[in-house]
Order: C-alpha cells, then sequence, then structure tokens
C-alpha cells in the first residue's frame, strides 16, 4: 500500500494488511459497545462490517499505542465508512470504538481516487 499519513494529521501512520480471511475472531467489551452506541450511534457489530470491505485500509493509530499497538479499520459497511479503532489481542481483532467519521471517509475516498 503506498498511502501514508503521518502523525501531524492525528497520530496515523503508515497503512497495514491485514487477512482476507473468513475466519478473523471479534471482541468487545460490553460496556464499551453501549458507550459507543450513546455516542456514535454505532454497534460493534456492525463494526465488523468494515473488515469485510475488500477496499479497506488499516492504519496505525500512533497517538493510542502506547500500551498496545492500536489501528484504524477504515471501510465501507452499508451506511457508509465507517472508521474502527482496533487492537489485535490473542490471535483476536478487539473493537475499541467505531463512527462515521470526516476524517475516516477522507481517507478512504482519497485512497479510491
Amino acid at each position: 500500500m503506498s498511502a501514508s499519513v503521518d502523525e501531524r494529521n492525528g497520530g496515523i501512520d503508515k497503512p497495514r494488511a491485514i487477512s482476507g480471511n473468513s475466519r478473523v475472531k471479534f471482541e468487545w467489551d460490553a460496556g464499551k459497545e453501549a458507550a459507543n452506541i450513546a455516542k456514535h450511534g454505532v454497534s460493534f457489530s456492525e463494526a465488523q462490517l468494515a473488515f469485510a470491505d475488500p477496499r479497506r485500509v488499516i492504519l496505525t493509530d500512533k497517538a493510542h499505542s502506547a500500551e498496545e499497538p492500536r489501528f484504524f479499520c477504515i471501510g465501507w459497511s452499508g451506511r457508509g465508512v465507517l472508521t474502527v479503532r482496533f487492537t489485535y489481542r490473542r490471535g483476536t481483532i478487539r473493537i475499541i470504538g467505531a463512527g462515521y467519521w470526516r476524517k475516516g471517509r477522507k481517507i478512504y475516498e482519497e485512497r479510491e481516487s
């Protein structure tokens, strides 16, 4: 992948690859999901759809990776371009947050052109 956004753009770094394996496992904290639904209107079940987009973009979240590496998955979910913050734990994708944010949509659309 050739696209790159540096730390001056919110701590987002180079795109990363993620397996297209359909047997990817997801997990999340139910309380964090409830807070995310209240704040952003997105369930973490819906957030999984971004990972299924073959044109998804995976970026390193340098601003929130002090304790563990964190990433963004930006992909189409059916309602629009969804940005999902996540980490890997024990071979599982752990969703931390998700929303329909302008910055993610811009990155996705720039990658499409």
